[in-house]
This record gives structure tokens, sequence and C-alpha cells, in this order.
């Protein structure tokens, strides 16, 4: 052994080689027999690896990476989902507020509408008190001429049926009838009589 180390720089020998190679089976023996004390046949176990890795090959190729990729467009759409959901959440959002707008718009602009109908009414009853006044006077006003027209009727029907009355109780009295210039002539001055 002593050989190997001193020359390490140079070629091996065939000596080197076969302790190396001995080494190795004893190595390998120990393997063995390590295995062969735990139960395992090294031959089976290697088969039985290549098997499993075959299987994983297999189940990776033909399972999982359709799989993961099948997994990674399922994200994919959800991921996409949530945002048009996201979206269409901060377009309700937009839409409630813009309506909420327009309601209040339409509240102000009732506003203005009743307030002004309340001025136009205010007015309105106004000009209306003011008509209903003007017609209220003329009426009162037609009704005192009609009345002074009446008053002034029944004065000449009453100043007729005096001088009737005063006529007849002349011709009665005098026992005579008198001419028309006499009759007109003593009415006036009866009444003339009456009045003073």
């Amino acid at each position: 052994m002593n050989t190997v180390y001193a020359t390490e720089t140079a070629e091996p020998t065939a000596h080197e080689v076969t302790t190396e190679v001995g080494a190795h089976a004893e190595v390998s023996t120990k393997s063995e027999g390590l295995a062969a004390s735990l139960g395992l046949d090294v031959k089976l176990f290697t088969f039985q690896l290549i098997n499993f890795a075959v299987v994983v090959a297999i189940v990776w190729f033909l399972i999982l990476k359709p799989l993961t990729k099948k997994l990674e467009e399922r994200k994919k759409i959800i991921d996409d989902s949530l945002d048009k959901a996201k979206q269409i959440d901060t377009n309700m959002q937009m839409a409630e507020q813009k309506f909420q707008e327009r309601i209040d718009d339409a509240k102000a602009e009732a506003n203005k509408i009743i307030e002004r109908t309340q001025e136009e009414s205010e007015k309105l009853s106004v000009a209306m008190k003011a008509k209903a006044k003007k017609e209220i006077e003329l009426l009162v006003d037609q009704a005192r001429r009609n009345i002074q027209i009446e008053k002034e009727e029944m004065m000449q029907g009453i100043k007729q049926e005096t001088v009737n009355i005063v006529i007849a109780a002349v011709e009665k009295i005098l026992d005579e009838k008198l001419n028309d210039k006499k009759d007109k002539d003593l009415i006036e001055d009866t009444l003339k009589g009456l009045k003073g």
C-alpha cells in the first residue's frame, strides 16, 4: 500500500489496479453482505429500482405532466375569471355610483321643478285672487248701477203713480178735468212741495 501512495503521480501499476478492484469488490461484497443481512437481493433491488424509475417516468409523462398542464390551464381560467369578476365588480360599483349620481341629479331637478311649480302656483294664486277681486268689484259696480237704475225706475214709477194719485185726487176735488198744461203745472207744483 505504501507504493500506491508513493507513486500517486505516476501511472498505476497492475498491482495497484488489482488492489483497487479488490477494494471495490470488498466494498461491494460488504454492501451485498449488508443488503443480504437486511434481506435484500441487490440484483432484484436494482431491477426494481429501474422498474420504479420507468413507472415514475411513465406516470410523469403520461399522467402528472398533462395533469399539471391541465391544472395550470384551470388556474389560468380561474385567475381570468377572478379578474373578470373584479372588473365586473368595479364596473358594478361605477354603475351604482353613476346611478346614484343620476338619482341625486333627478332629485335636485325634481326639487327645482317643485320650487318652480310652487312659485308659479303662488303667482297664479295671486293673479286669480286679483282677477276674482276685479270681477267682484265689477259685479258690485254692476249691482250698484243696476240698483241705481232700478231705484231711478222705481222713483220714476213712484213719481208717475204719485202724479196719477194726485191727478185723481185733484179731479175728485175739483170735479173737473184739467187740461194737459194745467195738469202738468199742478203736478210740478205738487212735486216741488213734496221735495221741499
